[in-house]
């Protein structure tokens, strides 16, 4: 009898086994929605405790998901930066470094191959891309999603994309689907600084869909009037910092220039004030995608991953723009949601995490598909999904530009700038400069002091332990990533 009851048992236990693996294997994969924006800072969104911009949707999401504090561009300009966002990888591993090399370099087949687009393809997905690309290609062929994998849903990125997802999301799907929603604002914000310097010149405006919206007064209200009474105030590090790395402005255009040298408080708010109103615009346009994710009920099985190229200056330092290696242009929002496997409501405030290199390894992860060996970034799954428990992360990373390198650890950053004296660039429209052998390379922050970014401890003594190891970090960065670090930027006197 007891013989009978082991064997009914152990029958029971494998059928209850076999039901497990089953549902396992019968539950659906999930859908992916990756909203991106242009040009917006880590801490425009009012989660972030910023009281000058409302974005009630981003925050709705971050509260059902998790918001990574920590989160970087692999590099603050738009097409070396979506480049890491879809192939995995360094911008710098194909030689490219900023938007003026778009047409000049091919993105080399084997890493259109393991691309966003195509291992999603390949694993069963409908992949889809709407609004803004500035994505590389091959032969002199830009923003062509095709080469990366997608279908295009639509090459409008301001009000028509929501249209198109709202479309898309009502459609009957037979297959998973990676969703690419794409928007081009708050980067009309570009265009402040840039038309008044076209202006100045006696030349056209060049753009700016939404700006003149943006910096609409109330009628019969005066500029000074507008800026003291609803305008922000100037950030705290507004002024430069007495040791400011040289290359910064070295490779700049002449509108950066410009706004730098001639804007006045007035003009500085103005463009702070825009700069969130453009935001809240874009909030709302990725209000109505999330409210049709909803509606449609694919919410249920959805995973929505938030991030930006890149940030901007916002007044910062007397800049606008991007392109630095500050923390306004470097860092970006991160925000990860999946309903019933993410706990909601979680803050990562402690891991240095990439919004470009582990972009791509986390959403193969989340989807369950195996991530190529060769990419240089870390999935952030364990860390959303088992937080602080998830052990072996990164206690370094590395963000790029055209003329520097930054490596932030702890509450460190170290910045190694370009030997600038000759004054060559590749950049479009290039203010040349000709600094002398006082020229400054390198920067220290310790951003827990100073997080400002207004002191410059490379040249004090004591803290040359911290300035030698943000070298040697550096140097160890690349080496283990298998990638060359340019000669340039290993100072070792």
């Amino acid at each position: 009898m007891k013989q009978k009851l082991t064997t009914l048992s152990a029958a029971l236990l494998l059928l209850s086994l076999l039901s497990i693996a089953q549902k396992k294997v019968q539950q659906p994969k999930p859908n992916v929605l990756l909203i991106i924006t242009d040009q917006m800072s880590a801490n425009m969104m009012s989660c972030t405790g910023n009281p000058y911009v409302k974005t009630p949707n981003l925050d709705a999401l971050a509260a059902s998901g998790i918001r990574f504090t920590n989160a970087y561009a692999a590099n603050p300009v738009c097409v070396p930066s979506r480049y890491s966002m879809f192939s995995g990888e360094l911008a710098s591993q194909i030689g490219l470094e900023h938007n003026g090399q778009q047409k000049k370099i091919d993105v080399p087949q084997d890493r259109l191959d393991k691309s966003m687009g195509f291992l999603f393809r390949n694993a069963g997905y409908n992949t889809v891309y709407g609004g803004k690309t500035h994505l590389m290609g091959q032969n002199g062929v830009v923003d062509k999603v095709e080469m990366w994998g997608f279908d295009l849903l639509t090459a409008d990125f301001y009000d028509g994309l929501p249209k198109k997802c709202e479309s898309f999301f009502q459609q009957k799907h037979d297959q998973p689907f990676l969703l690419v929603a794409s928007f081009m604002n708050p980067h009309d914000i570009c265009y402040m600084a840039l038309n008044e310097y076209e202006i100045s010149q006696g030349r056209t405006e060049k753009g700016g869909r939404f700006l003149k919206e943006a910096l609409k007064m109330p009628d019969g209200m005066s500029r000074e009037d507008f800026v003291s009474q609803y305008c922000p105030p100037l950030p705290p590090n507004f002024e430069i910092p007495k040791n400011e790395l040289t290359a910064f402005m070295a490779d700049k255009p002449a509108f950066m220039h410009y706004a730098r040298n001639n804007w006045n408080e007035t003009d500085w708010r103005l463009h702070r004030w825009a700069y969130a109103r453009l935001t809240e615009m874009v909030d709302a346009q990725i209000g109505r995608v999330l409210n049709a994710l909803k509606k449609s009920g694919l919410d249920e099985n959805t995973i929505v991953v938030f991030v930006s190229d890149h940030g901007d200056q916002d007044g910062a330092h007397r800049l606008e723009h991007k392109a630095f290696l500050y923390e306004e242009s470097s860092k970006v929002p991160f925000l990860i949601s999946w309903k019933n496997n993410i706990e909601p409501g979680q803050v990562d405030t402690k891991h240095l995490v990439s919004g470009g290199i582990d972009l791509l390894p986390t959403l193969c992860d989340l989807a369950n598909i195996p991530v190529p060996q060769s990419f240089v970034g870390k999935s952030v799954r364990k860390l959303a999904m088992q937080g602080d428990r998830s052990p072996g992360w990164r206690d370094h990373l590395v963000v790029e530009n055209n003329i520097g390198r930054l490596l932030i650890w702890d509450s460190w950053k170290y910045i190694v700038g370009k030997d600038v004296a000759d004054g060559k660039f590749e950049a479009d429209e290039t203010v040349k400069s000709s600094p002398s052998n006082g020229q400054i390379r390198e920067m220290l922050i310790n951003l827990d002091k100073d997080p400002g970014e207004m002191n410059n401890l490379a040249a004090d003594k004591k803290y040359k332990a911290q300035l030698q190891r943000g070298r040697r970090l550096l140097t160890e960065w690349y080496r283990t990533a298998n990638i060359d670090l340019d000669a340039g930027y290993k100072i070792t006197k």
